[in-house]
């Protein structure tokens, strides 16, 4: 275990954004990650726990208590069934999978981040969600101060939320179990259209996995939103944003709202989200509120790829990210009526 006091956030952040910790510890084991949380629980210290740093928004005055980072190391195949500890980077553990012939994961790669972060957030992209894969999360129970199991039923799954992003305080995972399909080296069925036509396949058609995997990771590196040390517009949170879902009555209202600013020939994007609910784009409201790629003339612009990124041009701190952010949900709500939710996690700041 390495403790660092005073020590800078931001290299641990893919935004590189944020103060520093008063104390960071980095934690090695699933010990030592349980160690570290009872020392703080026990100190009434406040925590932060940090994975690959993918999803926070952390303040410029950094954070006031222990920031624990994740390092765990640990990846085992058996059959069809795979355990990830927390610490493990996510786009390669989604590598290993393809690599073993098994489906269920593929169109997740090249997302940033660790495995231990996967479950809280349900992560999900081009068709897939973890929570399809997911069978077990073991986690350390801050409130019960043991080691618990729980099944994917007890992780309250739903668009990128679960029981661990609805009570953060309480649970630290440690690892995650994955049930994945031997379907004779072919993807899952590719549910997602844009996925589907870069194939040049129909929806619901299977691939080889190594085709969905790099068709998956061109789609997202031409939206900035494969990492790269280099390009600006991949020093970012991914989507930033949240895709709303919306009642069938906030639906209607919106609807009107487009045909008023956009002429009655404009349909805005609808997709099922359960009975009476219905999902639409965030990407596409920033775009027509007027918020186009590169937007900004400050250290912080939306990406030059993608609307629904905000990026640190290199300067930015996170005031600067905040003000960006701040002005998108104000001219989203009053050209649509729709009030957008910020998908990272905020520590010490808000919107």
């Amino acid at each position: 275990m390495q403790v660092l006091h005073d020590a800078p956030l931001a290299p641990l952040t893919t935004f590189r954004l944020g103060g520093p910790a008063t104390r960071l510890v980095t934690a090695g084991t699933d010990a030592e990650v349980i160690a570290a949380v009872r020392e703080a629980d026990d100190s009434g210290t406040p925590l932060l726990v940090i994975g690959g740093g993918s999803n926070l928004v952390i303040g410029d005055k950094g954070f006031d208590g222990t920031a624990l980072r994740i390092a765990t190391r640990g990846v085992e195949l058996r059959g069809t069934t795979l355990e990830l500890a927390a610490g493990e980077v996510w786009t390669d553990a989604v590598a290993r999978t393809v690599e073993a012939g098994l489906a269920g994961i593929e169109c997740l790669a090249g997302i940033p981040g660790s495995a231990g972060a996967t479950p809280i957030q349900n992560v999900g992209a081009y068709g897939q969600e973890v929570s399809a894969t997911v069978t077990e999360v073991i986690a350390y129970d801050r409130r019960a101060g043991a080691t618990v199991t729980l099944t994917n039923a007890e992780c309250a799954f739903s668009y990128r939320h679960s029981r661990f992003k609805a009570d953060p305080e309480r649970y630290v995972v440690l690892r995650v179990r994955f049930g994945l399909e031997d379907a004779g080296g072919l993807s899952a069925p590719v549910k997602y259209a844009e996925a589907a036509r870069a194939l040049g396949v129909e929806p619901g058609d299977r691939v080889p996995l190594a085709d969905a995997r790099q068709t998956v990771l061109k789609l997202r590196a031409g939206k900035g939103m494969v990492l790269d040390a280099g390009d600006h517009d991949t020093w970012s949170a991914g989507s930033f944003f949240t895709n709303p879902i919306l009642t069938d009555e906030q639906f209607a209202a919106f609807h009107a709202r487009v045909r008023e600013r956009l002429g009655d020939g404009v349909e805005p994007p609808a997709y099922p989200a359960g009975e009476g609910r219905t999902k639409t784009s965030a990407a596409w409201l920033i775009d027509k509120a007027g918020f186009t790629k590169g937007y900004g003339t400050g250290p912080a612009r939306i990406s030059t790829k993608h609307t629904l990124a905000l990026t640190n041009r290199g300067e930015a701190t996170t005031e600067d990210l905040l003000a960006l952010a701040r002005e998108v949900v104000a001219g989203v709500r009053e050209a649509f009526g729709v009030t957008l939710v910020n998908e990272p996690v905020t520590v010490g700041v808000s919107l």
